[in-house]
């Protein structure tokens, strides 16, 4: 069975609303592919399903998952506008989190009848996509049990550090959200809210460019890297 096909597009930087209402209309496009699939009797009938790869970077904005609560934001609707800092209830999983410049966000719109039926597993393959893309630049990455994202362990750098959030919604087995990886992300962003919903002392966030003693590094690179793991552990070929 040859692998399935998806389309990669760089929306480069995009307001947020902009990028989900994106996101959606592309979901609904798979969904509405499959449901007519469906309805087909003859296999010969079928259209074939398309897949997504979406990457972008959104200027500031904070995103509240369904299972979020609203004391994890720090910052008044007054302050927010000062601030020029979006906010959006959303229909991912997960808590509160930042998006904004030097952030890889990306959105994988997939049809996860065609590659397998396991939320766990998708979400374990995004995770390692990331960790084995840290190991490329001689980083550790790992996972703490009962938490999505990848982590960095406590070290002479500071506590065990997300620096990659992960949170997704599912709709008849289509993905939608996805992940955000801090590359040369402002950490001082986080500090206007709980990150998801974590109030532990002994965890923070991070990004590759402070890990890696850096003032900035180079996101092209980055995105091919995530790219590389993405298709390979997921097998599918990116056009």
């Amino acid at each position: 069975m040859s692998n399935q096909k998806v389309k990669f597009i760089d929306l480069g930087r995009i307001k947020y609303k902009e990028a989900w209402d994106y996101q959606t209309r592309l979901h609904n496009e798979l969904k509405d592919i499959k449901k007519y699939n469906l309805s087909q009797e003859e296999k010969s009938n079928y259209k074939n399903q398309n897949h997504y790869l979406l990457f972008c970077e959104h200027p500031h904005v904070y995103t509240l998952g369904k299972s979020g609560s609203m004391d994890n934001l720090l910052l008044n609707e007054k302050e927010l506008v000062e601030k020029e800092i979006d906010f959006f209830p959303i229909n991912r999983g997960g808590d509160i989190t930042y998006h904004g410049p030097g952030q890889i966000v990306g959105y994988p719109i997939l049809d996860l009848d065609l590659f397998f039926n396991d939320i766990h597993q998708y979400v374990r393959i995004i995770e390692e996509a990331i960790i084995l893309t840290l190991k490329e630049y001689q980083i550790e990455g790992g996972r703490i049990e009962g938490m999505s994202g990848v982590w960095l362990e406590k070290d002479n750098k500071g506590p065990k550090r997300k620096i990659c959030a992960v949170g997704i919604h599912l709709s008849r087995w289509v993905t939608m959200h996805g992940f955000a990886f801090n590359v040369n992300t402002d950490l001082n962003l986080f500090n206007n809210i709980i990150p998801c919903g974590i109030v532990d002392d002994d965890k923070t966030v991070t990004s590759l460019a402070f890990e890696l003693n850096q003032s900035s590094v180079n996101v092209e690179e980055v995105k091919n890297k995530v790219k590389k793991h993405l298709s390979q552990l997921m097998s599918f070929d990116l056009y």
